[in-house]
């Protein structure tokens, strides 16, 4: 019999032990039984005492879950995929999570493209904890834009990462559409930042006959422009200074999946960097 046939087939004024000291993983939808029955428990006058389940886990799943019954298969499947993944870090690590919530200390503050091919920890093979992630359209660093500003100021001031990573990547959508010559409403204003990049490169852009191998090239100036970005402020250069903070470019390559590091040397490729500097002399990577 299931669990809920044996729970529910228990005689009123009744008593019964749920001890889990031998389970390693309980499922959410078996959490669900045993709360629903000390509930009803009450009602037969059933004395119930649940031992050695994780406070975690004794949570209702309604609680943490509140809507996942209603809605469709490939939903569902998301939380079936969380279990799954719960399941098999615990295997590892009974503490894995209790050791995770105490806090985190990145090294990397990574700022990518939202695009759903380019996730920053399966890409690089880092674990939960080592990556500060910042994505948006294009991995746009944009000096008016409060989202990525937050990021930039605690990611460097409070978590104290060592790295900032600015990754494109090449067949980027938000790259192609800056320049189709389309209008696609409100995102263009996100976009013009981009055409921005393209004016700056127009000489080298429109040399380059191939328009494929010219999208390619864009998204690398895309990137070296964003990197500038970055070092224009005095959070950067701050960091740079006391501590030596380094600054990357990166475009990773879709269709192979390999990293291409730009290799950006701000003092030799940023000719205008003089104008934006608040100290004579940084470290530069």
């Amino acid at each position: 019999a299931s669990i809920q046939e044996t729970l529910e087939g228990l005689p009123v004024n009744s008593e019964v032990i749920i001890d889990a000291s031998n389970s390693k993983f309980i499922d959410f939808d078996v959490l669900d039984v045993i709360e629903e029955f000390k509930k009803q428990a009450q009602l037969k006058n059933i004395k119930v005492t649940v031992l050695n389940l994780k406070e975690a886990y004794t949570m209702p799943s309604k609680l943490l879950y509140s809507t996942r019954q209603s809605h469709s298969p490939e939903y569902e499947q998301l939380f079936v995929n969380n279990r799954k993944w719960v399941e098999s870090m615990l295997v590892k690590d009974a503490n894995y999570f209790e050791n995770l919530a105490k806090g985190q200390s990145p090294k990397y503050l990574f700022i990518g493209c939202s695009d759903s091919r380019v996730p920053a920890n399966e890409i690089t093979q880092t674990d939960p904890g080592e990556m500060f992630v910042h994505r948006n359209i294009a991995n746009l660093v944009v000096h008016t834009d409060m989202n990525v500003a937050s990021v930039l100021q605690y990611s460097v001031e409070v978590l104290k990462v060592k790295h900032i990573i600015v990754c494109g990547h090449y067949g980027c959508g938000g790259i192609r559409a800056a320049v189709d010559g389309k209008d696609h409403g409100l995102i263009d204003k996100w976009l013009r930042n981009i055409k921005d990049v393209y004016r700056i490169h127009r000489k080298e852009l429109e040399n380059i006959f191939d328009e494929e191998e010219r999208h390619k090239r864009l998204v690398e100036l895309n990137v070296r422009e964003q990197v500038y970005h970055l070092c224009m402020t005095a959070v950067v250069q701050n960091a740079m200074r006391d501590r030596g903070l380094k600054v990357h470019g990166w475009v990773y390559d879709i269709k192979q999946g390999y990293i291409k590091d730009l290799n950006i040397d701000l003092e030799s490729e940023f000719k205008d960097f003089e104008l934006y500097k608040f100290y004579e002399k940084l470290p530069v990577d």
